[in-house]
C-alpha cells in the first residue's frame, strides 16, 4: 500500500513512523531538505524535496497510485490545495489538516467533499476533546472508553505505598476484584511492557487497567485513592488551543483563563460566554494564586512554550491542584510524562496522527486509539464469519507476545478474557498492541 505524506514535521514524522511498522510504501514530501534527511536517517521512507502544491512534485511522488495522501504541513492553505490536487490526480483517499474551527462544522464539511477532500482534521479541536475526556475521569492520567463506556481502560502511576508494588501479577488473581479488572500494560521508564503472570509491579510503574463500567471505581478502591470531582478549572494561554479548550469546558465547569496579551484577552472574552478571562502574566505565581489557583481542582497549561507549560503545571501541583495537564510541542517530552510529576502531557500533533492512522488499518478494524507516551495502541476489531480466530481459544491462537486481547464486547455483555476464552462472530475485540505486532494482527484478524 502506497502512502504519501505532505509535511515532515512532528505530525508527519509520527505518521511515517507508525506506518513504517506496517511495511507500507511511504513517500514523504517537504520543502526542507535538512528535515527530510533527518527523517530518512531514522525511517525507511522515500523523501522528496519540494512544494506539495506543485503538480510536478505530486506526480514525482506517484500520487496517482496512492491509497491515501495526508496533507499535514503547518499551512492550512497548502494542505487544502495539496489534498484537492492529489484527488484529481488519482489518490484514492485524501486527508487535510486544518486550523479554522468553522471548517469542521457538519454543514461546512460538504464543501470539502465537493472538491475531493475525504476528511479534514484539526489537531487543536481533537486535542481539546482529549483534554475534556481527561477531566471527566480526573483520578487517572489516561482514560479510554469503548462502546460508550461498556469497557474502560485507565492509567495511573503507582508509588511506593501502593499495595500492588513488588507483587507478581499471578499472585493478584486471588483478589475477587480481579474478576472485573485486569492489568494490560505497564510503562517503566521509556519501556512499554505487555505483562504476563510472572511480571512484577515496581515502584513508579505507570499501570493500565481494563474494567467494565461498574468496576472503574473498584480500581480506585484497590489503589486506596478517592474519586475527586472537578468543578473549577484554570487555563493558561490564549491561542487557538486555549480558546478551543475553554469553549468545550465552560458549559460543564467554572473556567478561569489567564493570558498575557490584552487584545487577545478582549477577543476571547467576546467569544467565551461562561469563562472568566483575565489579562496577566501566567508566569507570575502570585497572580495565579490571587486568581484562585489553590481553589482549582484542575490546571491546564496550553501556552506556546512546552517548558512553561510543564513548569507551571508542576507549580500548580505543588499548590494542591489535583489534576494538571500540560501541552507540549516536543514529542520526546511525552515519554517522560509519567515520571516528572505532571499528571498528563499531551501533544496535539500526535493526537491527530493517531486519529489519521485509524483510516488505514485492515482486518475489520472499527477504531484505533493511541496512548500518549506509550509505544502501543488499542485496536478494535470486529470478528467476521471468515475469521479463523473463532475456531480456537485465545491461548492456542499463537498471539504475538507484544499484544494482548484486553476485552471483548458481545452485544450487551462485556468480557475480560483469559486464555481459555473463545471469540464468536460479531464480537468486538479490543487488542492492545506494540508496533511490532501490527502485521501479525492484521493477518490474524483479516
Amino acid at each position: 500500500m502506497k502512502i504519501v505524506i505532505a509535511g515532515a514535521g512532528d505530525m508527519g514524522y509520527h505518521l511515517a513512523e507508525q506506518l513504517s511498522f506496517d511495511n507500507k510504501d511511504i513517500v514523504l514530501i517537504d520543502t526542507d531538505k535538512d528535515v527530510l534527511d533527518n527523517v530518512a536517517s531514522h525511517l525507511d521512507v522515500l523523501t522528496i524535496v519540494g512544494d506539495s502544491t506543485s503538480l510536478e512534485v505530486l506526480k514525482n511522488a506517484n500520487v496517482q497510485d496512492a491509497a491515501m495522501l495526508m496533507a499535514v504541513t503547518t499551512s492550512e492553505k497548502t494542505n487544502i490545495v495539496t489534498a484537492a490536487l492529489a484527488k484529481q490526480l488519482g489518490a484514492k483517499r485524501v486527508i487535510a489538516r486544518v486550523r479554522t474551527h468553522d471548517y469542521l462544522l457538519p454543514d461546512h464539511e460538504v464543501y470539502f467533499n465537493q472538491i475531493g477532500i475525504d476528511n479534514i482534521i484539526s489537531p487543536t479541536m481533537l486535542c481539546s476533546s482529549e483534554i475534556k475526556r481527561m477531566l471527566k475521569n480526573s483520578s487517572f492520567t489516561d482514560v479510554f472508553e469503548f462502546e460508550e463506556g461498556k469497557l474502560n481502560v485507565v492509567g495511573i502511576t503507582l508509588d511506593q505505598y501502593s499495595t500492588l508494588v513488588n507483587k507478581k501479577i499471578s499472585d493478584m488473581s486471588t483478589n475477587p476484584i480481579f474478576e472485573d479488572i485486569r492489568i494490560i500494560a505497564i510503562v517503566r521508564g521509556q519501556m512499554t511492557i505487555i505483562p504476563r503472570g510472572n511480571t512484577i509491579i515496581r515502584n513508579n510503574d505507570h499501570v493500565f487497567f481494563i474494567s467494565n463500567k461498574k468496576a472503574v471505581e473498584s480500581i480506585l478502591d484497590l489503589l486506596g485513592q478517592k474519586k475527586v470531582t472537578v468543578t473549577n478549572v484554570m487555563i493558561i494561554g490564549g491561542d487557538d488551543m486555549a480558546y478551543a479548550t475553554a469553549l468545550k469546558l465552560e458549559k460543564e465547569y467554572r473556567v478561569t483563563l489567564i493570558h498575557k496579551d490584552k487584545e487577545r484577552c478582549k477577543w476571547l472574552s467576546e467569544r467565551l460566554d461562561n469563562t472568566l478571562v483575565i489579562n496577566g502574566d501566567y508566569k507570575n505565581i502570585e497572580l495565579l494564586i490571587e486568581e484562585g489557583l489553590e481553589e482549582m481542582q484542575a490546571f491546564i497549561s496550553v501556552t506556546e512554550s512546552s517548558e512553561t507549560n510543564i513548569i507551571t503545571s508542576l507549580t500548580a501541583k505543588n499548590h494542591g491542584v489535583y489534576k494538571a495537564i500540560a501541552h507540549v510541542d516536543t514529542r520526546e517530552y511525552i515519554h517522560i510524562s509519567h515520571s516528572i510529576g505532571v499528571d498528563s502531557l499531551i501533544n496535539k500533533k500526535l493526537v491527530a496522527a493517531n486519529q489519521i492512522t485509524r483510516f488505514l488499518r485492515k482486518g475489520n478494524v472499527e477504531a484505533v486509539s493511541g496512548i500518549h507516551g506509550v509505544d502501543a495502541e488499542f485496536i478494535q476489531y470486529v470478528i467476521t464469519k471468515n475469521n479463523r480466530v473463532t475456531r480456537k481459544s485465545l491461548k492456542d491462537l499463537h498471539f504475538p507476545d507484544t499484544a494482548i486481547v484486553a476485552g471483548v464486547i458481545r452485544g450487551d455483555e462485556v468480557f475480560i478474557p483469559d486464555g481459555d476464552f473463545m471469540l464468536q462472530i460479531d464480537d468486538k475485540t479490543i487488542v492492545l498492541a506494540l508496533p511490532t505486532a501490527k502485521t501479525a494482527l492484521e493477518k490474524l484478524f483479516h
